[in-house]
């Protein structure tokens, strides 16, 4: 079932022009949409889940015009944004029973086998009474997912689910993600990079409201071999040196020291050593070269 976007265009009151004739297609699977904050992503993915209009611009998936056929759509649709707000006061297991209800699911046999499984599937049983005010960020998270999941939809999107959660719910939920997106299209929309490296099998890295680069995380990292140097750097000077004569990548604490990361096509010598490419340098690399559009087939 794949989700097909052709020149998707947002420009809001202020003047922000928030998407700028994108292109793109998701097929099933983890799909990963990096980019920094205020890139887009967020203006896309409510788009998609048929939050906003686009100025101009398609969306389709699989023969459904995402723009037009808003109701179909949502039948298809589990959606967890960047801001999920829920009635604190009520319980997991009776607000899933009030999302089933509001979905569709009418059927009360149905409908408690659905929110059982889907308690069981988040690891929320044990908590499933438990008033949702009283829940951890990476709980709510998890419970965020269940809701997505009423109703078996083909279409999931996830709107920075990790941002904020601790190393073990991180760890967690991303484990939750990847059981999921076996089956069905799975769009992880964040800014962590390290996500995508772990989930994702396709991906696109969005900058100023356009696609810089879409491919497998494995293909961008092959364009950087041999191409990445690094170096340690204590003194101030040499760091504002090597940052006026080279392309810089990254600069990060080590130790109390700078390690440099440097992109050049050779070796560029004074103390350089050669290292293996990441996915955050396929990202610093493509941020900053802004509006030159890459594919990996």
């Amino acid at each position: 079932m794949p989700l097909t976007i052709t020149g998707l265009t947002k420009t809001y009151s202020n003047g922000v022009q928030a998407l700028k004739g994108l292109n793109l297609t998701v097929g099933n699977n983890m799909f990963g949409l990096l980019g920094p904050n205020g890139a887009g992503k967020s203006t896309l993915m409510r788009t998609i889940a048929t939050l906003q209009e686009p100025d101009a611009g398609e969306i389709w998936l699989d023969g459904i015009n995402v723009v037009k056929q808003k109701e179909t759509v949502r039948r298809l649709l589990g959606y967890l944004p960047q801001e999920f707000g829920v009635y604190p006061k009520i319980s997991a297991l009776d607000m899933l029973n009030h999302l089933a209800v509001m979905k569709g699911i009418t059927s009360s046999g149905e409908r408690k086998s659905m929110v059982e499984a889907l308690l069981q599937q988040t690891n929320l049983w044990d908590a499933r009474k438990k008033a949702l005010s009283t829940y951890s960020g990476g709980m709510k998270q998890r419970f965020g997912i269940a809701q997505a999941l009423l109703a078996n939809p083909k279409l999931i999107i996830v709107d920075e689910p990790t941002a904020g959660l601790d190393p073990v719910e991180r760890h967690r939920f991303l484990n939750l993600l990847s059981a999921i997106g076996r089956d069905v299209i799975v769009i992880l929309s964040t800014h962590i990079v390290e996500d995508v490296r772990e989930l994702c099998n396709r991906m696109a890295i969005i900058s100023n409201g356009q696609v810089v680069l879409e491919g497998a995380p494995s293909e961008a990292l092959e364009t950087l071999a041999s191409r990445i140097w690094s170096k340690l750097v204590t003194d101030e000077s040499e760091l504002e040196a090597i940052e006026a004569q080279m392309q810089i990548v990254s600069v990060q604490l080590l130790g109390g020291a700078h390690e440099v990361r440097v992109y050049a096509e050779s070796d560029p010598g004074n103390g350089f050593r050669p290292v293996d490419a990441n996915l955050e340098d396929v990202y610093f690399l493509k941020i900053e070269s802004g509006a030159t559009t890459a594919k990996i087939n």
